[in-house]
C-alpha cells in the first residue's frame, strides 16, 4: 500500500479534546485506511460516550442548544458548536428510542416493586395515565422561508457549494399534539414515562409495550385515572384490558360542572357556587346515580332559557358518556386515587425543554430530545450509560 503520510484527527473526550496524527495508507483495491484507528476507536466517532453524556445532561435543563453549548464549555471546558451539539443530542435521543423499542434498556423497576405502604400482605398497585400535550413545530411556510434564506446566503458568498440535501416538509399547523404515557406507584417512588409524536393508535401501542416491560399484569391492583378524552378511554380499553379500574379525573369533571355553573348562574352568583359544590360532593360520596338524578331535576327547571338549557345539556352529555368512569365512592373505598394530577404534571415536565420563546421542532427531533428527558425521569439513565468511558485497547 502507498504511504499517504500523516493526517490529523480530533476527538472530543470527557477530559478535553485530543488531536491525533496517524499514518494513512492507500491501495487501489481496498481504498484508504488508517490502521491506528482500529485500535483507538473502531466506530470512528468524533465524540466519546462520556463527552456525549455530559452534552445530553446539559441539554436537559437548557433553554436552547446554544445555551447548552455555552454551559458545557463553562462547566466542563468541552467545546462544541450549538449546531454540532444539537445533532449529537438528537442522534443520542434516536438511539434511546430504538433501544426502548427493542427492549435493550432495562426498566428501573417492575410491578413487584410497587408495594403498598404499610400493607402487610405484600399487595402491589400501579397507576397509569395518558394525555395529549401541544408542542410547537416547524410549519411548511417556515421551512420554505429558511430554505430561501440559506440559498440567498450562498449566493452572497460567491463560492460554489455542495447541493443542499432534500428539504423536509413542515407541518400544516404551528402546534401539534404529542402523547404522554405514564406509569407510577402509590408513593410516587417508581415512575416510568413514554412519549410519542404519533397518533392515538401509536399511543395505545406504546401503553401496551411499556406495560409489558413493567409486568403490569402481575400487579395486584391496576388503576387508570385519566381525563375525559374519548381516544384515551378507547385506547386503554383496547390495550389495557387487565385494568381493575378506569376512572375519570375528578378535577376535569369539576371543570365541566363549573363551566355549566357560570353559564347558568353567572360568574359570581353564590347560589351557583353552592349548587356546584353540593353536586361535586354527591359525585364524590354518593356516586353517579344520585348525581344524575339531581342533574336531571336541575335541567327540568331551566326549560324557559335556551342558553341555560344548552349549557345543561352539554353537561348531561359529558356525564352520561362517561358513566362507567365516574366511580368515586368505589375508588375511595379501595384507597385508589381519583385525580390525574401526576400525569398532568409529567406532561409539563416532559415538554419543558420543547416549549419556550422561539423554539420550533420537527416532530421526530422533538421526540428524540424528549426521549432523553423521559429516560432520566424513568430512572433508566444509568442503564443507557452504565459506563461513560469504556476502556480503550
Amino acid at each position: 500500500m502507498a504511504n499517504k503520510g500523516r493526517q490529523s484527527r480530533s476527538v472530543l473526550t470527557i477530559n478535553g479534546r485530543i488531536r491525533l496524527r496517524r499514518r494513512w495508507w492507500h491501495d487501489a483495491q481496498t481504498g484508504s485506511i488508517a490502521p491506528a484507528d482500529e485500535s483507538l476507536d473502531r466506530s470512528g466517532a468524533t465524540i466519546t460516550p462520556g463527552a456525549l453524556e455530559l452534552a445530553c445532561r446539559e441539554n436537559l435543563s437548557a433553554t436552547s442548544f446554544a445555551k447548552a453549548a455555552a454551559n458545557l464549555a463553562r462547566t466542563a471546558q468541552l467545546t462544541l458548536s450549538a449546531e454540532q451539539l444539537r445533532k449529537e443530542v438528537e442522534a443520542a435521543g434516536r438511539r434511546v428510542l430504538e433501544a426502548q423499542q427493542s427492549g435493550r434498556i432495562e426498566t428501573a423497576w417492575k410491578a413487584e416493586d410497587c408495594r403498598l405502604p404499610g400493607d402487610k400482605e405484600g399487595k402491589t398497585r400501579i397507576y397509569t395515565g395518558c394525555d395529549g400535550v401541544m408542542v410547537p413545530v416547524v410549519t411548511e411556510a417556515e421551512k420554505l422561508k429558511r430554505r430561501a434564506a440559506i440559498k440567498a446566503k450562498r449566493r452572497r458568498c460567491g463560492k460554489k457549494c455542495r447541493p443542499l440535501p432534500p428539504r423536509k416538509h413542515g407541518a400544516d399547523l404551528a402546534w401539534k399534539e404529542f402523547k404522554v404515557v405514564y406509569f407510577y406507584s402509590e408513593d410516587m417512588r417508581h415512575q416510568h414515562v413514554g412519549f410519542t409524536h404519533r397518533n392515538h393508535e401509536a399511543a395505545g401501542k406504546l401503553m401496551r409495550r411499556e406495560a409489558d416491560r413493567l409486568r403490569f399484569r402481575q400487579a395486584t391492583q391496576r388503576v387508570a385515572v385519566v381525563d375525559g378524552a374519548t381516544w384515551i378511554r378507547e385506547q386503554m380499553q383496547l390495550h389495557l384490558a387487565e385494568l381493575d379500574g378506569l376512572g375519570l379525573d375528578f378535577y376535569h369533571l369539576s371543570e365541566n360542572v363549573h363551566r355549566a355553573r357560570r353559564e347558568v348562574f353567572g360568574d359570581d352568583a353564590p347560589e351557583g357556587r353552592t349548587w356546584a359544590d353540593e353536586l361535586m360532593h354527591v359525585f364524590k360520596h354518593d356516586g353517579y346515580g344520585t348525581a344524575w338524578d339531581r342533574l336531571v331535576q336541575w335541567r327540568a327547571k331551566l326549560a324557559r332559557s335556551r342558553k341555560k338549557c344548552k349549557a345543561a345539556d352539554r353537561l348531561l352529555k359529558y356525564v352520561a358518556t362517561r358513566q362507567e368512569m365516574i366511580r368515586y365512592p368505589a375508588f375511595r373505598a379501595k384507597g385508589w386515587q381519583i385525580g390525574s394530577g401526576p400525569t398532568e404534571s409529567q406532561c409539563k415536565l416532559c415538554t419543558k425543554r420543547l416549549k419556550g420563546h422561539g423554539r420550533r421542532w420537527d416532530r421526530p427531533n422533538a421526540t428524540a430530545v424528549a426521549a432523553l428527558d423521559t429516560l432520566d425521569r424513568s430512572g433508566q439513565w444509568q442503564n443507557f450509560w452504565p459506563n461513560a468511558s469504556p476502556a480503550a485497547v
